[in-house]
Parts: structure tokens; sequence; C-alpha cells
């Protein structure tokens, strides 16, 4: 079973604003994108491949709305807050926060937890207060799962070293897997592997041994998860990937990086196609 997800960060946003999209009006964003990809997506098997986009909150209704009947594609918010409703306690006191159950309540059925950017923001917050304990992100993050799988959603965990822990990345990928999913239900969860020292402009991409070898690592910690590359799934690296026995997927973002910058789906669905193979 492969598994291909989407995070569609704030693509959203007009390049007249600073942003990238010059796909479709903002209202028609989400269930643009929704519309353009689903049939395509429908000739994989339910058994064969699972879709899952990701999309900031404002253009969930229109993608879950637009997706009709599919059966193979499914749609999730960026992350949800660490606490949730619990009846006959907190009813919705939770005010600039997206809990789990309000996007199981949207139609939503996975989420997306750990992005590198979510634990830098975290990160950030800390260090304001002249702090920076990176276990603490992970035991946050923890939380999210929780609350995630509580409210009955599938999860894709992130985890990923920086170039300052690289050296020390079986220590660092070690503390977000065992901190990260104590006492979680795994049933349900996937990790992205996010080499975050890779990943940018004028960095070198991870290569086919280190990415496998980090591959071996997770599943061996983590009793045989599915893995998938978190560093980007693009065209020229889908083959490589494909052909990587441990990874099972990957998380695709931007789908052209040069020119007109922007994610596109007939793009996306040429990745996910040299991906398959098919």
């Amino acid at each position: 079973m492969k598994h291909i997800y989407l995070n569609l960060k704030r693509f959203d946003i007009p390049k007249g604003l600073g942003g990238v999209n010059s796909i479709a009006p903002v209202a028609d964003w989400g269930a643009y994108i929704v519309e353009n990809t689903k049939e395509a997506l429908s000739i994989y098997g339910e058994d064969e491949v699972e879709f899952v986009m990701y999309l900031p909150e404002a253009h969930l209704l229109s993608a879950i709305a637009a997706m009709g009947n599919s059966r193979n594609l499914a749609i999730g918010p960026q992350g949800v807050f660490r606490e949730d409703v619990e009846e006959g306690g907190n009813f919705g006191a939770f005010t600039a926060n997206r809990t789990g159950k309000a996007m199981k309540a949207l139609g939503c059925a996975s989420a997306l937890i750990g992005h590198c950017e979510e634990r830098r923001d975290k990160l950030g917050i800390m260090a304001e207060a002249g702090v920076r304990d990176t276990d603490a992100v992970n035991r946050i993050m923890n939380k999210e799962i929780k609350a995630a799988v509580e409210a009955r959603l599938s999860v894709l965990y992130c985890i990923g070293e920086s170039a300052e822990e690289q050296d020390k990345w079986q220590e660092v990928l070690g503390s977000q897997l065992e901190i990260g999913l104590k006492d979680v239900d795994t049933s349900k969860v996937a990790i992205a592997y996010e080499p975050i020292w890779s990943i940018g402009p004028g960095k070198t991409p991870a290569g086919k041994d280190y990415i496998q070898m980090i591959a071996r690592f997770i599943k061996a910690h983590t009793g045989g998860l599915p893995v998938v590359y978190g560093g980007g799934l693009k065209a020229d690296n889908a083959a490589m990937l494909a052909s990587i026995p441990e990874i099972d997927g990957g998380l695709i973002a931007l789908t052209r990086f040069q020119g007109e910058i922007g994610f596109y789906p007939e793009e996306y669905l040429e990745i996910i196609r040299t991906y398959m193979g098919k």
C-alpha cells in the first residue's frame, strides 16, 4: 500500500499579494484542485494507494464538497490543537485554535502533525522566553497526535533533523519518535521523514542511500509503520524514491520550482504517475 500526501501550505495566496497562486480565484482554489485531480486519482485502487491533501483551513469545506464519492482521496488540516472538547467538560473554549473534533465534523479524515515549519514555530515561541527545548516540542506533538487519534483522524507525523543536528541524527530522530509516539495508538499513523538540512534552494538533496538508511531506522523503531519521504516528492526524484523498498510514498508540495513557481494539478498528477509507474 502506497501513501501520497499533498501539503498545500499557504499556496492559496495570489501572486499580486506575494504568493504563488495563479491557478484559481481564492474562493474556488481548494475545490479547483480536487476537481482537477480526483478523476485521474480514481484510476488507482483503494488497496493500491491512498491520497491525502492537507489544505489551509479556509479551503477545507470546498475541497471536501468537491470530492463527491471519491474512495481513495481524503482531505485534512495542516495541524490540530493539543486539546479538544470533552463531554461534560470543555465545550469549545479554543478561540484561534483548530481542534481535531472540529476538523472531523467538517469531514476531514487525516491531520498533518509535526511538520518542520510547525516545529520551527514552536521553537520560535520558546526562544522568546529564552528557552530551547526540542523534547518539549516533541511532547507537544505527542499531545497533538493523541488529540487527532481521539477525534478519529489518521495522522501523518513528520520528523527530521536540521543541519546542526545531522551528526546526531539517530538521537534526534529517536527522540522525535519515542516521545512523539509515546502511548499513541499507531494503527492510523504514518511517518514522513524530512531531511531539513537538504530542503530549499541551493541545498544538496538527500541521496538514495541516506534516505534508505533513515527509512530502515524509522521502521525498526516503530514496528514497521509506513514511512514516506517528506523532503519533497518531485518529478526529478519520484523514480528514485519508488525504487527504495522501505519508502512507502511521499509528501508533495510545490510542483514547479522555476519560472512560474507554484502548484499545478497536472504536474502533481505527473509526479504520481512517475512514482507509481503508470
